[in-house]
């Protein structure tokens, strides 16, 4: 595996290492009242983790088949092509995601009130709560992690362009897949970092883990857009580059 991918793989790994699944609910689970138990938030990670594992697995095989089969045809320009609309859609996609201006948020802000006076809590509101709930049983926790997952999953870009990029690497179909086990450990590693400063150094740390939930918490649309945006932009310039059109 060259470097150039490698390098890739570890920024799209740490950019999913701070979605909703893998830091902003951990966080929530963290600064849950009482004292934190970890083996609960080990077994919320561990299940996000495998799930994504074994997702990218099947993707994997679902891609390098296809992949395969547009080799034997000798013709591998179809999938160039739709790699670069589908880079155009994401840049796209990350324009419109969040407003840019000022004006555009505060109207976004005075939607999103709206719409809870309307509805009530926001998914996200309510998850909260759930990750809250310190009595919930081991089974609760699996299931709450792999809902969790399953939602961001459609959203999971970053992800997706890993596994798009781990297709078309020379890496047998094995190391494909321990390459992707190697990512899904980086994307929960962040995450496993603070929760070791948060059992080692207790309520000192709690007050910047507040901070830090709060910014994801309030960010995470734009960030999101951005994430889209750029993706967008690296599938668009893969895709240019691969068909030799300039």
């Amino acid at each position: 595996m060259n470097i150039e991918l490698l390098a890739t793989l570890v920024v799209l790994a740490l950019i999913d290492s701070t979605s909703f699944g893998t830091l902003l609910i951990p966080l929530w689970l963290m600064l849950s009242p009482g004292r934190p138990r970890p083996g609960r938030i080990l077994l919320f990670l561990g299940t996000v983790a495998a799930f994504y594992l074994l997702l990218g697995i099947a993707l994997l095989f679902g891609a390098s088949t296809l992949l395969d089969a547009m080799h034997e045809t000798g013709n591998s320009q179809p999938l160039r092509v739709a790699q670069l609309v589908v880079g155009i859609g994401l840049m796209a996609l990350g324009t419109l995601m969040e407003p840019w201006t000022k004006a555009g948020k505060e109207r976004r802000a005075v939607r999103r009130a709206e719409k809870l006076a309307r509805s009530g809590p926001s998914l996200q509101m309510r998850m909260r709560e759930r990750a809250n709930d310190s009595s919930a049983p081991v089974g609760a926790v699996i299931v709450f992690a792999l809902t969790a997952a399953v939602i961001e999953a459609a959203s999971m870009i970053p992800y997706l362009a890993a596994i798009g990029a781990l297709t078309v690497s020379e890496l047998s179909l094995a190391g494909r897949g321990a390459v992707l086990f190697g990512y899904c450990l980086v994307m929960i590693a962040p995450a496993l970092l603070l929760l070791a400063a948060r059992l080692w150094l207790h309520d000192y740390v709690a007050p910047v883990l507040t901070r830090l939930e709060a910014t994801l918490s309030r960010n995470a649309n734009e960030a999101m857009a951005w994430v889209v945006f750029l993706v967008g932009l690296y599938l668009v310039g893969e895709g240019w580059n691969a068909l030799g059109w300039y």
